[in-house]
């Protein structure tokens, strides 16, 4: 079954003011060459002066410098520190940062509590990304109690603003009727909304709306255009769809090949099911040269994260005393991010070895 996408677990990562995100630096070799004026480093010792004197403004641009290592290595506790000043002056924009920090514990100790104070604070000034933060922890009821009509005040505060998280986020309250009846056409448009400003969440579940034909005519081509869009950003779980559309032929021509670009893509981020997919292909040799190691190695990963079809998949497979050794070595030792690849890159399944061939893709 297709992976559907709720609010994001890690939504606090991405609600940082304007001004301050959590990209990483830009690598060295992009940063201008030795005695070329570096404008970041200029920014920075104009602002630090400005900043020391109790600028609030030069303050809370100060700290932002610091969270992304622009002029400076990163350093998100020098950040706080910064925040810190700013907030107490009132700046909204630190006081959303400084909430952020806290809910994530990034440069200071991890505080619910003190992150929901700064939030409100912040968000009763207008900050769009402290009411997105602050619906957010109302949804989910960390640092506040949970609690879905306060949730969904300040989602529509924050999607009024036009904060794609925020959008999404009232998406899914609709769906789910969460604090609000269950309107369909309503989640329909605020996913919409938030899809077209590139929210790879709301993206995935627009999609699965059109294949369900569920408050929109169904239609598995629409659906897998926006997986598209999601896959596209990296998210895992649309790539994995997108590798179930592709085996399947619903939405786009059948395509083995693809089929298994894709799950590769979610299966090295760590999704389960696609680890399971990928297994299996590599099982059969459908899409990909059968490789009994891989395999394996594959469907070992899948088998230790619950997927209930991956362990019976495995122990079908048969392997000799090396190759078995080698699958257990790939699986044990990988980490989410990396590809698998055998020593040498030596394909296939023994001789005389049977993979799950013949049997059909498992209905992850």
């Amino acid at each position: 079954m297709p992976v559907r996408q709720t609010l994001l677990s890690a939504a606090l990562a991405t609600v940082f003011a304007a001004g301050c995100s959590d990209r990483a630096p830009e690598p060295e070799a992009a940063r201008p060459p030795v005695g070329a004026e570096d404008p970041a480093r200029a920014r920075l010792a104009e602002l630090t002066p400005r900043a020391e004197a109790g600028d609030a403004a030069a303050q809370f641009e100060l700290g932002t410098l610091h969270y992304r290592g622009e002029g400076v290595p990163p350093d998100p506790a020098a950040a706080a520190q910064w925040w810190q000043k700013a907030a107490e002056q009132g700046n909204p924009n630190a006081r959303a940062n400084l909430g952020v920090a806290y809910a994530k514990g990034e440069g200071v100790s991890r505080d619910m509590a003190r992150a929901a104070d700064l939030l409100q604070k912040a968000a009763a000034q207008g900050n769009p990304a402290a009411q997105f933060a602050l619906g957010v922890m109302y949804h989910k009821g960390e640092g506040v109690p949970k609690d879905a009509a306060q949730a969904l005040e300040w989602y529509r505060k924050a999607a009024d603003q036009g904060v794609a998280g925020a959008q999404s986020g009232l998406g899914v309250m609709y769906y789910n009727g969460e604090g609000v009846a269950k309107d369909v056409d309503k989640a329909v448009g605020w996913y919409r909304k938030a899809a077209e400003q590139g929210h790879a969440g709301a993206q995935v579940d627009l999609g699965l709306i059109y294949l369900l034909g569920d408050g929109v005519p169904k239609d598995p081509a629409e659906a897998a255009r926006w997986w598209r869009k999601a896959a596209d950003q990296g998210n895992a779980g649309a790539q994995y769809n997108l590798g179930k559309m592709y085996g399947q032929g619903e939405g786009v021509p059948r395509d083995p090949a693809g089929a298994v670009a894709w799950y590769r893509k979610a299966a090295e981020q760590g999704e389960p099911s696609a680890q399971l997919q990928l297994g299996w292909h590599y099982g059969t040799g459908e899409g990909v040269a059968a490789d009994g190691v891989l395999a394996y190695a594959w469907l070992d990963l899948a088998a230790a994260k619950g997927e209930q079809q991956a362990a019976a998949l495995r122990d079908d497979l048969r392997l000799n005393a090396a190759e078995l050794a080698e699958a257990q070595r790939l699986s044990s030792n990988w980490k989410p991010g990396q590809a698998l690849a055998r020593e040498g890159g030596a394909p296939g399944i023994s001789p005389g070895a049977g993979g799950p061939a013949g049997k059909p893709e498992p209905a992850s």
